[in-house]
């Protein structure tokens, strides 16, 4: 049966979470600690009440507090290194860890292949209709990487200050990431990726020595 009490809490929670973080990355220029924090902690916690201590399986193929802890590892690490290299926002590494950790392993390593192919799309798309209702010369005006030009329409690279940045950003990075959370919830419910939080309830696999003993009582 699929709609189970653990499906339905890790759908409410993922869609409510990602509508918030994209509503405050939006609006606020930010994804508060308020939000990813909390929502970290619940995601251990889901993963104890719903799955329990069980033991490791392996990174694709496990469930349970490890499971959660591995995709907070690979979410929140990724990003951070990320981070550290290309800079960006502290909040987006965070929202990928409390990501990570409800939706365990396999699920946060097809996030983030989901997330970047929507950071190119939606990117494509916001240019594109951006081009068209500002023109190209106030585009690039405004979203050269200073976010300047000279009066002969050259670029001038000096130091942004944070409010240059911000108004040169094309999409907050919540946006796809929240997109991605939903296509990623869909294929594993529809099985197109197998096991996750929503594929079938698993079942543990017999060992070698059950499996005989199974075909000698059978005999």
């Amino acid at each position: 049966m699929f709609w189970t009490v653990q499906h339905i809490v890790f759908i409410v929670a993922l869609v409510g979470f990602t509508l918030a973080t994209a509503y405050t990355d939006t609006y606020r220029w930010k994804i508060p600690n308020k939000l990813t924090l909390p929502f970290f902690g619940l995601g251990l916690v889901y993963q104890l009440v719903f799955w329990g201590l069980q033991p490791w399986h392996g990174l694709m193929d496990s469930h349970g507090l490890l499971d959660g802890l591995a995709g907070f590892g690979l979410g929140f690490g990724l990003y951070f290194l990320l981070w550290i290299v290309a800079g960006g926002g502290g909040g987006d590494v965070k929202l990928m860890g409390a990501l990570g950790a409800w939706l365990g392993f396999k699920l946060t390593f097809w996030l983030i292949i989901a997330s970047l192919v929507m950071v190119v799309i939606d990117g494509v798309i916001v240019t594109v209709y951006k081009s068209l209702t500002m023109g190209m010369k106030n585009f690039k005006k405004q979203h050269l990487g200073t976010g300047r030009t000279d009066a002969k329409g050259k670029a001038v690279f000096k130091q942004e200050s944070t409010s240059e940045k911000r108004k040169r950003r094309m999409l907050p990075f919540a946006i796809p990431v929240a997109m991605a959370v939903w296509l990623v919830m869909l294929t594993n419910a529809t099985g197109v990726i197998k096991g996750g939080q929503l594929g079938p309830e698993r079942r543990p696999q017999p060992q070698p020595q059950m499996q005989q003993q199974q075909a000698a009582a059978e005999r």
